[in-house]
């Protein structure tokens, strides 16, 4: 099954995010110097600046290591992982807490791949991620913006992955939900069985 940016745009529209507005914004945007070099001063992998402060990650680090992160997730049935990402991102990653919660949690998994195994999470194979999640205790924590590691990876990351998903109606028909919330379908998709 194909992921599209229609999936993505409806996943958003779920969500009550202002998908359509987000995405074009977004993609006007784009292609800019700043970006091209990785952030506004050229860094692309967080760190720290010169007076000590933690740098977050720039948004094509965030986009790839969410998107490496989907890729383990995802059904392996389902295509487009990479792009599907990068469009609900670009609704998500807004100026609000939750898209800086994102930012500082995927910066904080970053810095786990590359202590634990040498690489930014992008670059690890898949089941080298796969154990990254696991060894970080996604698995089984429970949700909780405000928690420890483990439940900051498993609410901005793992469970924002998951929603995207499972919000789109291509997610949704992986689990039986042809007419998932915030996809329209009318009365006849209701009155029809499952296929």
């Amino acid at each position: 099954m194909e992921l599209t940016r229609r999936d993505a745009a409806a996943a958003l529209a779920a969500l009550g995010a202002t998908g359509g507005v987000a995405l074009a914004a977004r993609r006007s945007g784009r292609g800019s110097d700043a970006d091209a070099a990785g952030g506004a001063d050229g860094e692309e992998d967080g760190g720290e600046d010169d007076e000590g402060t933690e740098r977050p990650l720039d948004d094509a680090a965030v986009r790839a290591s969410m998107a490496a992160v989907a890729t383990v997730l995802y059904p392996q049935e389902v295509d487009g992982v990479g792009a599907f990402v990068d469009e609900f991102l670009d609704g998500r990653l807004d100026g609000s807490p939750h898209a800086d919660g994102v930012r500082a949690t995927v910066r904080e998994v970053d810095e786990a791949a590359r202590d634990w195994y040498g690489a930014p999470v992008a670059e690890l194979s898949e089941g080298d991620r796969d154990r990254l999640l696991r060894e970080l205790g996604a698995d089984t924590a429970d949700e909780d913006p405000d928690g420890t590691l483990a439940e900051r990876v498993r609410y901005y990351v793992v469970n924002e992955l998951l929603l995207a998903l499972y919000a789109s109606p291509t997610g949704g028909e992986l689990v039986g939900l042809e007419n998932p919330q915030g996809h329209p379908g009318g009365t006849e998709s209701y009155r029809r069985g499952l296929r």
